[in-house]
């Protein structure tokens, strides 16, 4: 990944830093302005838009992905940033810094909170949509992804120059690499290589002081804190290097629907007792409603999958003809469930159907037992035919031999499978949906409660849920972060806190749910 020579925006940065040291802070966004264009040497002025701009609007809607955060009401950003260069990102840190501004940093806009574009603060949106380069080398098994890339474009570049090479990350293709990545990342290749974070070996970002790091520079306890931890607490991760695993020519997939009357009951205890326990092969993802869907994909053909289910899930009754075969970029688009397979679908920014949704997340460590199951269904049928499902995506394999230190990410050995609970809506306006739908959730979830992991009950970070407990706006304890920060990350919060101590010590890089400086009140 090729950067810039950096002389000029060191002796500007340089510059802007120590003037920050003594200046007064300002809101006043025209002085922000100024600041930034000291680096005209990379015209930062074409990708930098204020409201009086007539492009403003267009930039700040498209990549907001969940429509909750698309109303009047929504606090706006003074300015946005589209950066083409490191350089460009360098400044608006330092220039934000200088003149009193939150930053928040935007790459695919799927946060479930809208906390990658939304402050109570005056602040600043760098928004990488611009920043989305992906250099593949099928040769050493290895690839630079900018952070404003998607899943989708990164697995589309990767098809490009292998049929045998993948990536271990999520599903839906139009989600952002920065925060994915940097959140853990989890897919159907996770029982045999893990999460996504578990497979990122170099990465750059710029820090507070403005400074460009790779993972030599930025040292292993960084470097460890940004995959799972959230990269936006650090920093601003510019590009990953991530290692690319090999995966058969031929893969098999299968969409399995099961209803009440054909025993669903049934099937999902009998998945609950050997999802987590199959080869590391095959991953059988779960999705409820008021019926049971098994969709799975089988690293290698239907011959060897067929017996490998009969033998270990008989009661599914999968036959051949139930089963596709296909490449595993083919499997890629399968998964996003489009009805069309041609793999330009992986290029796609923003869903076909623009919605409002509310997410949250568990962990189980024993089954779901029968009457449970039975009140779930019960929840899901008086929700009528609204757009809401709980997934849940089964552990077991690699996840069982990666300890729960080896990255902030630590929901390892000992779990069944990850819970997520989504509800969506059409809004259009209508704020009585919204709560009405919430309301779902939080139900569900609250029903969840005995079955779920406790001490804490656990959550996933990229399923972002501030009902767990929120920061304040201004100085925030380590005990009050506590709160969520122990359900999302066990007792690697406390290193995580350790590491934003020693590289953000004035909690410069905060939002809603930042980890903590451990710096105290006083001496902020």
């Amino acid at each position: 990944m090729k950067y810039p020579s950096p002389y000029l925006t060191v002796v500007v940065i340089g510059l802007l830093f120590s003037l920050a040291s003594s200046a007064s802070h300002t809101h006043d966004h025209e002085h922000f302005l100024q600041c930034l264009q000291l680096q005209n040497s990379t015209s930062i002025s074409e990708v930098v838009y204020t409201p009086s701009n007539s492009s403003y609007s267009s930039i700040l809607h498209f990549s907001i992905q969940n429509h909750r955060f698309l109303s009047k009401t929504t606090p706006k950003p003074l300015v946005i940033v589209t950066p083409l260069h490191a350089s460009h990102v360098q400044a608006t840190i330092i220039c934000s810094q200088l003149h009193g501004l939150q930053i928040r940093t935007r790459s695919g806009g799927h946060d479930f909170e809208g906390v990658s574009y939304i402050s109570q603060l005056p602040f600043v949106i760098i928004d990488l949509i611009n920043y989305r380069n992906i250099e593949v080398d099928a040769e050493t098994r290895t690839a630079w992804v900018q952070a404003g890339a998607t899943i989708g474009e990164l697995y589309y570049s990767i098809s490009k120059k292998s049929k045998t090479l993948a990536f271990p990350a999520g599903v839906c293709p139009s989600v952002g690499v920065g925060g994915h990545f940097s959140g853990g990342g989890y897919g159907y290749l996770m029982r045999k290589y893990g999460l996504a974070a578990d497979n990122i070996i170099d990465a750059h970002m710029v820090d507070v002081k403005g400074r460009f790091l790779d993972r030599e520079a930025m040292g292993e306890d960084l470097f460890w804190a940004i995959r799972g931890g959230g990269g936006a607490s650090f920093g601003v991760i510019l590009a990953c290097k991530v290692k690319l695993v090999p995966v058969p020519p031929t893969v098999t997939v299968f969409r399995v629907e099961r209803t009440l009357e054909q025993n669903a009951t049934m099937l999902i205890m009998k998945w609950q007792n050997v999802a987590s326990k199959l080869h590391e092969d095959l991953a059988i993802r779960l999705e409820l409603t008021t019926k049971a869907k098994f969709e799975a994909l089988f690293l290698g053909g239907k011959d060897k999958l067929i017996p490998l289910m009969q033998e270990r899930f008989p009661e599914l009754g999968l036959v051949k003809e139930d089963c596709t075969e296909m490449s595993w970029i083919e499997s890629t688009v399968y998964m996003v469930g489009s009805s069309s397979k041609s793999l330009q679908v992986l290029l796609q920014r923003t869903p076909s159907l623009p919605q409002s949704y509310k997410g949250k997340s568990d962990f189980l460590k024993h089954p779901i037992p029968e009457s449970g199951l039975e009140g779930i269904w019960q929840l899901f049928k008086e929700n009528g035919d609204k757009f809401a499902f709980m997934e849940l995506f089964p552990y077991g394999g690699i996840m069982d031999q990666i300890p729960q230190s080896k990255l902030p990410f630590p929901h390892r050995s000992g779990n069944l499978c990850l819970v997520g609970y989504l509800d969506s809506w059409d809004q259009h306006g209508r704020d009585e949906v919204a709560q009405k739908q919430i309301k779902w959730i939080t139900r569900i979830y609250s029903y969840m409660e005995p079955f779920a992991s406790n001490s804490p009950r656990a959550a996933y970070l990229n399923y972002r849920d501030l009902d767990i407990g929120v920061n304040n706006i201004g100085y925030t304890s380590y005990e009050q972060a506590s709160l969520w920060g122990l359900k999302y990350f066990k007792n690697n919060f406390n290193r995580l806190a350790n590491v934003k101590t020693k590289v953000d010590p004035l909690n410069f890089f905060r939002y809603k749910q930042s980890i903590p400086s451990l710096v105290s009140k006083s001496s902020i």
